[in-house]
């Protein structure tokens, strides 16, 4: 005997549907401002630890749930784990983020795989299942990966940088040898969210955090055209699958991804501007894009930016969301305060 499909909020926005309370969830919401996501982080040696074991992964996944009562759920992971599972060694340094070995010349590419060693990653799909059967049935669970630009920025530099310049020069300068890696970095996020959602998330969101940086005709090359590839990859193997594409930064080149790319929705920045925004609204559902510095700020600030939010996306499709990701000195009273303010 079968029942009702179940009221999925956030879910149903991907589908096109305007909610009267839009759903709410907060990328990096799982994470430092949370002491109860410190208290397992101080018992794993490092970063990735915590990403590759499914137990604790699954924890601190379903801890801000537990706290807020949150729409959707966000897999605890990194981006980075593409290249580790294409060779590559990675590892997060205190106070100084992610670092890898360089792909800095040409002739690094040699040593790098065509394909994911989805053994890496048997502890990620580990962990969808455990949140999974955690999961309130009205939750959307999310998972995600970095879009082949971003992703690339860190495995040409080693690192993060301000401006992604050691990415950017290399793509000028060995274009060939940049084409390959984006393609190797387009078929592995294609596989990788294919057994995500077979493994049982409801939804992705592919992350460009870097997409700002790139101008028009690089955007095109290095952020649309990929993206495209894995749009069409994904569903190829999953035909329904939802999709949110999230180009941070993306300013005037927004309108021609939300053209190119048919993802189900569009993950806005703080810094575009609601005209802007509202005729995307038009086209796709969206989702955003209160300032993490104002959540961050908290008290008259903070209201009158989540009343902006609500009050420009009132007449379509969205998501509440932050513009990024929330900030590690968040206070947890701001965050609560954000909820009854959405929510009314």
């Amino acid at each position: 005997m079968t029942g009702e499909p179940v009221h999925k909020p956030l879910r149903d926005v991907l589908d096109g549907q305007r909610q009267a309370v839009p759903p709410l969830w907060l990328m990096r919401q799982a994470g430092r401002y949370l002491p109860e996501y410190m208290a397992i982080r101080n018992t794993v040696s490092g970063f990735l630890d915590l990403c590759f074991t499914p137990k604790l992964a699954a924890e601190v996944t379903l801890q801000p749930i537990r706290r807020f009562g949150f729409d959707g759920a966000i897999l605890f992971s990194d981006i980075l784990v593409i290249p580790q599972a294409l060779g590559r060694q990675v590892r997060f340094a205190a106070g100084e983020g992610p670092l890898l070995e360089p792909l800095d010349d040409p002739s690094a590419m040699a040593n790098l795989r065509d394909a994911l060693d989805h053994d890496v990653l048997a502890p990620v799909y580990e962990t969808i299942g455990l949140v999974k059967a955690a999961l309130s049935p009205g939750v959307t669970f999310l998972g995600f990966c970095g879009a082949p630009w971003t992703v690339a920025t860190y495995m040409i530099a080693g690192r993060g940088t301000p401006d992604q310049a050691p990415a950017r020069l290399f793509a000028y300068r060995h274009p060939d040898a940049f084409s390959r890696l984006i393609d190797v970095l387009a078929e592995a996020s294609i596989q990788y969210l294919v057994r995500q959602l077979q493994a049982g998330v409801d939804a992705v969101q592919i992350f460009d955090t870097w997409a700002g940086v790139l101008p028009p005709l690089e955007f095109e090359r290095w952020c649309v055209a990929p993206m495209q590839r894995i749009v069409a990859g994904v569903r190829q193997a999953v035909p329904d699958a939802k999709i949110i594409g999230f180009p941070r930064g993306a300013g005037s080149n927004l309108g021609r991804y939300v053209e190119k790319i048919p993802v189900n929705a569009v993950g806005l920045d703080w810094m575009i501007d609601f005209d802007v925004a509202r005729a995307i609204q038009k086209r796709r559902p969206v989702q955003g894009n209160l300032d993490p510095l104002v959540l961050r700020a908290g008290g008259a600030a903070l209201d009158r930016g989540v009343d902006a939010v609500l009050e420009n996306f009132a007449e379509g499709p969205f998501v509440f969301n932050l513009g990024h990701g929330i900030l590690p000195d968040t206070p947890i009273s701001h965050v609560e305060q954000m909820i009854r303010r959405v929510r009314g």
